[in-house]
């Protein structure tokens, strides 16, 4: 009736819209619709509607090497250890070889290092997004936003290039929102993070030598010990895991947000959990802030604050009244 012989053909034909002069809402009549009604130029030439397949450049993406070196673990789950140079454009680093153990192994992955990559470089974003256990990814040098988003059960530690001559803890080393919806696995980062720090985790445990604002946000699950300065609005929302942060200064109390939370001393199982992350957080960067904890652990101990989300606490103490 309007002469289209295809949907195609109708896309931008915007002539062909007429308005209902009868539509029954009051604020009907009200609204103009004639500047959208308006024809717009085909400016280009070219077709209005989606005619040419995109190139996302999966074709050349990293992580095909990273396939090739980890057959022998995908086929038999033999230990294997490679490493890569990395640059900025290199993003969502492990996606794809995380989304062949899942299709092999799926949620239960591959024992724990099975497939040990070290990165050099400069990570673009959502570097070791969704990776999976059995994975075991070291970065020396540094990563953009979105690290470990969706963390899965894989281990990433980060820190700064051998040669560097700045105080790690005092740098920025990861991007912002960091372990964003992350169910499992551990992160460690010899350095700072951004902001949003942990927003949405709900497993995964996490080292990092401070963050920036809304640290823990809408935190439900997981374990994340600072190592230094946050910014403001930690812990908002954040209603279940545990948090503790390394506060010298005294300064921590001012930047927690104290709606759904309360700040606590250390229990001794609290010390003994914050210890083994410490040595692990050593072990893994080479961390002189954790190793100076460790070696001062009973004139530094005093100084951390265990930020325990009030709900959770009432589960537990319901959960041990029941016991």
């Amino acid at each position: 009736e309007l002469g289209f012989r295809t949907l195609n053909e109708m896309v931008g034909r915007s002539e062909f819209l007429k308005v209902n002069p009868e539509a029954g809402h009051w604020k009907a009549k009200l609204i103009d619709l004639d500047a959208v009604l308006h024809p717009a130029p085909n400016v280009s030439g070219g077709t209005l509607y989606n005619s040419e397949s995109q190139d996302h450049g999966i074709a050349e993406v990293l992580d095909w090497q990273l396939l090739e070196h980890a057959q022998p673990a995908l086929e038999r789950q033999e230990a294997v250890a490679a490493e890569f140079d990395v640059k900025n454009t290199d993003r969502t680093i492990g996606t794809l070889l995380s989304n062949e153990i899942a299709k092999r192994y799926h949620a239960a992955g591959l024992p724990a290092d099975t497939i040990r990559y070290k990165f050099t470089g400069s990570a673009g974003q959502s570097f070791g997004a969704f990776s999976a256990s059995g994975l075991t990814f070291k970065l020396e040098g540094e990563a953009n936003d979105y690290v470990g988003k969706g963390l899965s059960g894989a281990r990433l530690a980060i820190f700064p290039p051998a040669a560097s001559t700045f105080i790690p803890e005092n740098n920025i080393l990861i991007g912002n929102v960091a372990l964003y919806g992350a169910t499992s696995g551990e992160l460690y980062v010899r350095g700072k993070a951004g902001e949003r720090f942990a927003v949405r985790n709900s497993g995964a445990t996490a080292v990092v030598e401070g963050v920036g604002d809304h640290g823990c946000e809408y935190m439900t699950g997981g374990r994340v010990l600072v190592l230094g300065g946050t910014g403001r609005n930690f812990a908002a929302g954040m209603s279940g895991g545990l948090a503790w942060v390394y506060d010298p200064a005294g300064q921590f109390p001012v930047n927690c947000n104290p709606d759904m939370v309360a700040l606590e001393g250390l229990t001794e199982t609290d010390e003994t959990e914050i210890q083994a992350l410490l040595q692990q957080h050593h072990e893994l960067t080479g961390s002189h802030l954790a190793n100076f904890l460790l070696g001062n652990w009973e004139e530094e101990a005093g100084r951390f604050v265990k930020v325990f989300p009030l709900e959770y606490k009432r589960v537990l103490e319901k959960a041990m009244k029941v016991g």
